[in-house]
């Protein structure tokens, strides 16, 4: 492989733009889930008076309907990954991400204005819908950008900026709504999306348009591309091949745990009467920041794990998967963190699962740009993406009620099994890594008529 020195580096500012993108994008979706613990923020949304108290059947209800908020959202995230994809790879990325950025900050803005759980539910709707542009916009922009050889690193990189996003609404989000009421945390946090809107807007482009490219990197980044234009497909078509649904499994399987990580870590946290330790909001910040930082070190770690062994010779096959189940086994031990009554042993262990889960992801995403072509990898992520949040939607509905009924410990099993079952499903639906290629794509096209 060449490296950056020879073949030149403006190609990762381009990765510094997709994460600084990731982490507002994550700021914007993770507020909700620190201020849910807020509790002026909890009697609004019931409707409960200020100075009446706050029942633990109070509670209790408003965790489902949380959870049924959280469900929406990924309803309108699973349906975005259906449009977004498509139309990504036929508008371009520059015009596709800038829809989504513009949809998610208005919905972010527009959830300062909420009076009740109806409200919330439309605009974390709308919010879901908006973000599902993120990942498909920044995996696509990865195989415009990067040979092979670089894109689960790249992909790692600008994955980190996931939990950069946590992280900075952990420190920031508590103190805005301690200081200025939860109403500030919605509308600061919003407001960033418009500046990434215009930052996104003039700065990005095709590698081929780019004047600031110089020729010899430009030849490095496509030194492994395919000489022919390829064909353009159809997401029926995608859905017939089998790289398609082992994405898609391993998007099924894994999507969820996060989120439930990112929508119920802050209440596991305050609400867990097995820790000898609960936090608030005046005391998430530097345990968030822990798991965060470690979390950013997976993702980094995973991503350069993976690529490593394909420089010691190892096939892509090989390197994915090992990488992937190196990962599975970090995450078996998290169903711990629910029985331990040490909260420095729950952080030490959530912090190992998510590090764990951020390098399964970078992997994950270098997937779709590994075994398709560029055209479609847009909308195969999209289809992943779609499969992921369907999974999300399903556990979302279901966490408030178990969590309300058994406390976490289901949860965390289900973290435990998901990702060495989804390994299992992968290596049995693909043996190999093979890519498709553009002779299939047109072989088939040819056959049904469409080229």
């Amino acid at each position: 492989m060449q490296t950056t020195t020879t073949s030149g580096s403006f190609r990762w500012r381009i990765v510094a733009l997709l994460f600084l993108a990731t982490t507002i994008n994550y700021v914007d979706r993770q507020v909700l889930s620190f201020t849910m613990t807020d509790e002026i923020f909890r009697k609004e949304m019931l409707d409960i008076a200020p100075e009446a108290d706050l029942t633990k059947e109070a509670t209790d209800r408003f965790k489902v309907l949380y959870g049924d908020v959280d469900a929406a959202f990924k309803f309108a995230y699973a349906i975005g990954f259906l449009l977004v994809g498509w139309l990504i790879d036929r508008i371009g990325t520059r015009r596709g991400f800038a829809l989504g950025i513009t949809v998610w900050s208005i919905a972010a803005v527009l959830t300062t204005f909420v009076q009740n759980m109806v409200g919330l539910r439309w605009a974390r709707a709308l919010l879901g819908l908006g973000e599902s542009a993120n990942f498909p916009s920044a995996i696509k922009t990865v195989a415009e950008w990067f040979p092979k050889s670089e894109r689960s690193f790249a992909n790692g990189l600008f994955n980190a900026g996931t939990n950069v996003g946590i992280i900075l609404t952990a420190m920031a989000v508590p103190y805005l709504i301690l200081q200025f009421g939860w109403r500030s945390s919605f509308f600061i946090t919003g407001v960033l999306g418009f500046g990434l809107l215009i930052l996104w807007w003039f700065t990005y482009s095709k590698p081929e348009r780019n004047p600031k490219l110089s020729a010899e990197e430009l030849a490095y980044i496509r030194s492994d591309d395919d000489k022919v234009k390829p064909p353009k497909v159809s997401w029926g078509r995608l859905l017939g091949y089998k790289q398609t649904w082992a994405f898609a499994v391993g998007k099924f399987m894994a999507d969820p745990i996060w989120w439930f990580y990112m929508s119920w870590l802050p209440d596991f946290f305050n609400s867990n009467d097995a820790l000898d330790q609960k936090l608030d909001l005046k005391s998430f910040g530097v345990p968030f920041l822990i798991i965060y930082v470690v979390s950013d070190a997976g993702s980094i770690f995973f991503g350069w794990l993976s690529t490593q062994f394909m420089n010691f010779g190892w096939s892509a096959n090989r390197a994915r998967k090992t990488t992937m189940l190196i990962c599975a086994l970090c995450i078996v031990p998290i169903f711990f963190a629910a029985q331990t009554s040490s909260l420095t042993v729950a952080i030490a262990l959530i912090s190992l699962a998510t590090a764990a889960h951020q390098g399964w992801s970078a992997n994950m995403y270098t997937f779709a740009s590994d075994l398709f072509p560029k055209n479609v990898v847009a909308s195969v992520t999209g289809i992943g993406g779609m499969f992921g949040a369907v999974g999300g939607i399903l556990l979302a509905l279901l966490a408030g009620r178990i969590i309300t009924a058994f406390g976490y410990l289901p949860m965390f099993i289900i973290a435990s099994c998901a990702y060495l079952i989804a390994l299992v499903i992968i290596h049995l639906v693909l043996p190999r890594l093979e890519p498709v290629t553009l002779e299939e794509l047109e072989a088939e096209l040819t056959v049904s008529g469409k080229l």
